[in-house]
């Protein structure tokens, strides 16, 4: 075998054990919960590793029954920061699954190969 030539055996088995990481990884993103919050601790967002917002509780005593429209208002803004918060844990847990494994494919796995 010359030093350029690819070992397509050891190629094929790189690829799987990749394959089993990315869905060992994926599986593991569907199975968390991450919270995000705001008002300091008034409104809390739980999301998944994919994103997906899974409950939201808002303390009652954001409440404010005399002003309405204000309440609305302020609960709005609560939950939108609230959920950016879990959203960005989200993105960060990710990052933290699933980033060696992109690295590995442009760092060490088909990048290298010639014509990949």
């Amino acid at each position: 075998m010359n030093p350029g030539d690819v070992n397509l055996q050891q190629l094929l088995e790189q690829a799987q054990l990749m394959q089993q990481q990315l869905v060992s990884a994926q599986q593991e993103l569907n199975d968390a919960q991450i919270e995000g919050s705001a008002g300091g601790g008034l409104v809390t967002a739980i999301v998944n590793g994919s994103g997906e917002l899974l409950e939201l509780k808002i303390d009652p005593s954001v409440i404010d029954a005399g002003d309405a429209q204000d309440t609305a208002e302020t609960i709005a803004d609560l939950v939108i920061a609230a959920v950016r918060d879990a959203v960005r844990a989200a993105a960060d847990l990710q990052q933290e699954k699933l980033g060696p494994l992109a690295q590995g494919l442009g760092g060490g796995g088909l990048g290298q190969l010639p014509g990949f």
